[in-house]
């Protein structure tokens, strides 16, 4: 059955003379954002927030002599469906996919320069179009199948789960989902490939693309060669220098790789620039988002592309033990592959979901990239989200040894899950993953990306408070080939 069924909210807006407010603009302002946060999402006094909470960064809106009211009619002539919505344990509502403003609660939207709105009204359109496509859909499911390699195995860890396991015998038992084992290494190719076919159905010939670790860019510049487009890459000179192995790969495979001296030369960075070329080039050119994070419809548009591979696990335990995982654990930088495990089982309340963030020297030494830890409510490339700030609402340059997880945000839809609950996030210093880089090496001959080694690390933390038997799936969301260079300068071995 097909979840994208033709329907959509449509708003009718009533302006009226309201003295009161043109006297008093912070009451429109209030307002406005009660009622975008809140329109179509039944919330609860917990969870209404007027603007007046934002703790710094706040969105400023001009004084209008009016008042606005809005009433919601079905029009079944769009292809824009409403939001499906599910209840978690708290009794909080939980939208599966965002309301027509694009949001998860109060966070996500669309804060960008006029000139891109029409280029994503039309890639939103196009993606519930092509969802509802056959013969997209076996285009896509062929491609993943023969040229990335799904499905990616539910590898049972022996030696990892022995190494847990108490001095009594009882431990929980490790699973890793080999995102690893997809071409490219990684779980980026599943999102590139995707989008890669949606740019070829709007005629766009130019792809542009923001990489950290690489593995988005790699994965870009692979299926750019594979179909034939135009390829460029905003790679921020740090992450050059660190990633040099990817960068020649990207190379290789025919794309143009632009190094960003900016700010700190990283991967935020990275996506101001490429928003810049597309804002210049928008006619042209698709901007392939790597991570679950940017404005709508990117957030959900990336969490779907990725959704195979919670899919695929569930599948996959059901055979291995004819039940689920008891816990889901992914590392989270942008977000977007601890979301395409989550999805599947956000409304499975017995399933615990755990994101890894990077604490890079320490969550009290300001050189990390915990947004979800310590940051606070703001905007950034065109979205709201928890993000890395200071007292003025600028940007806190993050750190984290994990180029991948170097990024002052995070995706909307995490920020969302956060404030309901439904799935935690903790993290890991430096030293903890490169500790778990060399540990899952050597007792499972897998080396994995220092990305990935935040999540393996959190297993030292979560197991000895496990009960005996419980299933634990990591994320393994790539390999770390492209992270032994750095792990040289850190590691004695």
């Amino acid at each position: 059955q097909n979840p994208y069924k033709p329907s959509t909210p449509s708003i009718s807006i009533q302006l009226t003379e309201n003295k009161e407010e043109e006297k008093n603009p912070n009451l429109m302002a209030s307002s406005i954002s009660t009622f975008n946060s809140s329109m179509l999402l039944p919330i609860s006094k917990e969870q209404n927030y007027p603007s007046s909470n934002f703790h710094s960064n706040s969105l400023k809106f001009a004084s209008f002599p009016s008042k606005i009211s809005c009433s919601v009619t079905r029009d079944t002539s769009s292809v824009l469906p409403l939001q499906d919505q599910t209840k978690v344990e708290n009794g909080s509502v939980l939208p599966l996919r965002p309301d027509s403003f694009g949001r998860f609660g109060k966070y996500g939207g669309k804060y960008v320069p006029e000139t891109l709105m029409h280029a994503l009204t039309e890639l939103e359109a196009s993606f519930y179009s092509l969802a509802a496509d056959e013969d997209f859909q076996k285009e896509l499911a062929g491609i993943l199948k023969d040229y990335v390699g799904r499905e990616t195995p539910l590898y049972f860890a022996e030696r990892l789960t022995e190494h847990y396991k108490r001095s009594n015998g009882e431990g929980p038992l490790i699973y890793l989902k080999r995102e690893d084992l997809n071409h490219t290494g990684a779980h980026k190719i599943n999102n590139a490939v995707a989008q890669a076919l949606l740019a070829k159905k709007l005629g766009k010939k130019r792809i542009i693309a923001e990489t950290g670790a690489g593995q988005h860019g790699v994965a870009t510049a692979t299926v750019c060669a594979r179909f034939g487009l135009e390829c460029i890459i905003y790679m921020g000179a740090q992450d050059m220098e660190r990633q040099s192995l990817n960068v020649f790969r990207m190379r290789l495979l025919g794309a143009e790789v632009r190094p960003v001296h900016s700010g700190t030369a990283t991967l935020k960075d990275a996506t101001s620039e490429a928003i810049r070329d597309w804002v210049t080039n928008v006619e042209t050119t698709h901007y392939i988002l790597g991570s679950v994070a940017g404005p709508h419809p990117y957030p959900m548009m990336v969490r779907e592309f990725h959704a195979v591979i919670g899919k695929e696990t569930r599948k996959q335990a059901l055979e291995k033990w004819g039940g689920k995982p008891d816990v889901l654990i992914a590392c989270v930088g942008g977000g977007s592959n601890a979301m395409g495990l989550f999805h599947e089982f956000v409304d499975d309340n017995d399933v615990r979901l755990i994101g890894v963030e990077a604490a890079g020297f320490g969550l009290d030494s300001g050189k990390h990239a915990a947004t979800l830890t310590k940051g606070e409510i703001g905007v950034l490339h065109g979205a709201m989200s928890y993000l890395l700030q200071d007292a003025d609402g600028q940007i806190v340059e993050p750190h984290s040894i994990s180029a991948g997880l170097d990024y002052p945000g995070v995706g909307p839809e995490h920020s969302f899950l956060k404030d309901l609950g439904r799935a935690e996030y903790h993290s890991i210093t430096d030293d903890e993953a490169l500790e778990a880089f060399k540990r899952v090496s050597r007792l499972e001959g897998i080396i994995p990306a220092l990305e990935t080694s935040h999540a393996l690390a959190y297993l030292e933390k979560v197991c000895p408070t496990l009960p005996n038997g419980t299933k634990v799936v990591v994320n393994f969301s790539g390999r770390g080939d492209k992270d032994v260079h750095t792990a040289i300068k850190y590691l004695k071995v």
